[in-house]
C-alpha cells in the first residue's frame, strides 16, 4: 500500500484502471491483516486470501496487457491513463504491475504457509 501511495502522490504517476482494481484488494488487506495475525486468528485466511489471489489475477492480466500477450482490443482502459504505459522500468524489468502482482503473490504464500502450520 506504501508503495502504490507512494509512487502516486510523491512521484505523481496516475494510476490507471486496472492500478486503482489492484489498490481496491490491496488496501483491505492492510487492515485485515494485522487484526487477524496479532493476536493469531485462523480464520484471517479465509478473509485475506480471496482478495490476494484476486489482487494477483489482475496483476497477471495487467503484466501480460502491458507485455503485449493481451491484443490491445481487450484492453479495460479506455479513459484517462492507459494500462499499457510503462511509468517506471527499473533494472530493464520491474514495473508496476510487476511490484504488485509480487506483493500478492508473497501475501498469498505467508497465508498458505500460515494456513498450513496452524491446521497442524
Amino acid at each position: 500500500m506504501l508503495g502504490s501511495l507512494f509512487l502516486s502522490e510523491v512521484m505523481g504517476f496516475q494510476p490507471c484502471v486496472l492500478c486503482w482494481y489492484q489498490r481496491i484488494a490491496m488496501y483491505p488487506l492492510v487492515l485485515i491483516l494485522p487484526v487477524g495475525l496479532f493476536p493469531f486468528d485462523r480464520n484471517v485466511v479465509r478473509y485475506a486470501l480471496p482478495l490476494s489471489l484476486l489482487g494477483s489475477l489482475i496483476a497477471l492480466f495487467h503484466l501480460l496487457l502491458v507485455a503485449g500477450y493481451i491484443p490491445e482490443s481487450i484492453k479495460p482502459c479506455v479513459q484517462g491513463v492507459p494500462c499499457t504505459e510503462v511509468q517506471i522500468e527499473w533494472f530493464g524489468f520491474v514495473t508496476i504491475p510487476l511490484l504488485s502482482g509480487l506483493s500478492f503473490l508473497l501475501i498469498t504464500a505467508l497465508l498458505i504457509l500460515i494456513h498450513r502450520r496452524s491446521s497442524k
